[in-house]
């Protein structure tokens, strides 16, 4: 493990000492390492980027989500070092750092692959085509009535609703909005897609939990009223006159570095139970 790429978020206010003393860690550990330094993601998208071994990020579980739908494509795994406030998908507190940095250059870690979601949008002119480690949300406007939706599950109809919205989780994402909208926890090594309602008009629509490979087809019945989906609670897009939606499986995984001693069941209790 030799070329590092270290990813800060700058919204974090991270101080320039504590980026020294990354960089000093991980080259007191890691003998010969070549580290290279990105600001919010920033040349992370180039094809230079496949060539690092690890990407750390420097942040919240925010940072994690965002990395994740930029490295994915180079099968890059992620170690994430807690500089927010919840940190339940980073792993690694800040006071820990150092421990962290002598367990990743003696390997003692394993690395989780986390299922993620691919989403298209066809509008008119062009397909759109986002990918998700955590959710996918459908939802109106603020003061947008609710919206009717048509859920299509391998071209099978599945049922018709009306809700606020509608979250396609990963498992993943499985103990973020979708639980807080009544969804159930996946383990989230899990290759399965979680749909809960946000706020159904029919107390008969609940969550359901679908195998990996099934192709989800939202048709949205909209009367000039405002729409969005949002990407992991970072990308929003309004639909405007699109009415059609299909997600399925990403055909990459988030791999996310756990370290030795780390304990899924541990986390879950102390930071969302």
């Amino acid at each position: 493990m030799k070329n590092i790429g270290l990813n800060i978020n700058s919204s974090k206010f991270i101080d320039k000492k504590v980026i020294d003393n990354v960089i000093y860690k991980l080259k007191k550990y890691i003998k010969g390492s070549n580290i290279k330094i990105y600001y919010d993601l920033k040349g992370l998208e180039n094809i230079e980027s496949e060539d690092l071994d690890v990407i750390i990020s420097l942040g919240g579980d925010g940072t994690i989500l965002s990395t994740a739908r930029v490295v994915a494509k180079y099968d890059i795994p992620i170690l994430g070092i807690n500089m927010g406030n919840l940190g339940f998908l980073t792993g690694v507190e800040s006071l820990e750092l150092e421990e962290a940095i002598l367990k990743l250059s003696e390997e003692r870690y394993n690395i989780e692959e986390r299922m993620m979601l691919q989403c298209q949008i066809a509008s008119e002119k062009e397909i759109e085509t986002y990918i998700s480690l955590n959710d996918i949300v459908i939802s109106k406007g603020a003061l947008s009535r609710i919206f009717k939706y048509e859920i299509f599950i391998d071209d099978n109809f599945y049922t018709s609703f009306k809700a606020d919205g509608i979250i396609i989780s990963t498992p993943t994402g499985s103990t973020a909005y979708s639980l807080s909208a009544g969804g159930p926890v996946a383990y989230p090594t899990l290759d399965v897609i979680l749909l809960t309602p946000i706020c159904p008009h029919s107390m008969q629509m609940r969550s359901i939990i679908l195998e990996s490979n099934s192709k989800i087809n939202i048709r949205i019945h909209q009367k000039n009223e405002r729409i969005f989906l949002t990407v992991d609670g970072q990308e929003s897009v309004n639909l405007k006159t699109c009415n059609n939606i299909l997600i399925e499986k990403y055909h990459k995984k988030c791999k996310l570095i756990k370290l030795d001693g780390y304990n899924y069941f541990d986390v879950l209790r102390k930071k969302i139970f």
